[in-house]
C-alpha cells in the first residue's frame, strides 16, 4: 500500500510541475491592436468596389472551353522522334521483359544484324 501512495504523490507533482511550466509560457493578452496600413481607406474601398462590380469575376478558369495550347517544342521535331522509337525494332524490348527472351538487334545493316545473331547473346 505503501508504493501505490508513494507513486500517487509522485504523479501529482509531475503533474502539477508540468502545470507550472505551462503556466509560465502563457501569452498576455494585449488588447485590441491599432490598424496600421498603408493605403487609406478610400483607397480601400475603391480597390473593393471595382474589384465587385467586375465582369465575370467568379467564372472559374476553363468554364467557357479549353485555352489556346501553346506547344514547349517544335511539333514536327516531336512528331519525328515518335515516328523513329515507333518503328526501332526494340522499342518495348530490354532482357527482363520477357522469361528466355533474346534482345532484339539495332543493327542498322544486314550485316551488323547476321554478326549479333550468331554471337548468340540470350538473356534469363
Amino acid at each position: 500500500m505503501m508504493m501505490t501512495q508513494r507513486l500517487s504523490v509522485l504523479a501529482a507533482a509531475a503533474s502539477l510541475s508540468l502545470l507550472a511550466a505551462v503556466a509560465v509560457h502563457a501569452e498576455t493578452y494585449e488588447g485590441v491592436q491599432g490598424v496600421t496600413s498603408a493605403r487609406s481607406a478610400d483607397e480601400v474601398r475603391n480597390e473593393a468596389y471595382s474589384a465587385a462590380s467586375a465582369s465575370n469575376q467568379n467564372v472559374p478558369r476553363g468554364s467557357r472551353g479549353a485555352e489556346a495550347f501553346t506547344p514547349s517544342a517544335d511539333p514536327e521535331a516531336v512528331r519525328a522522334q515518335a515516328i523513329a522509337a515507333a518503328n526501332a525494332p526494340d522499342q518495348n524490348v530490354s532482357s527482363g521483359s520477357r522469361v528466355n527472351s533474346r534482345v532484339v538487334s539495332t543493327a542498322t545493316t544486314r550485316t551488323q544484324a547476321a554478326g549479333a545473331s550468331t554471337s548468340g547473346t540470350v538473356s534469363k
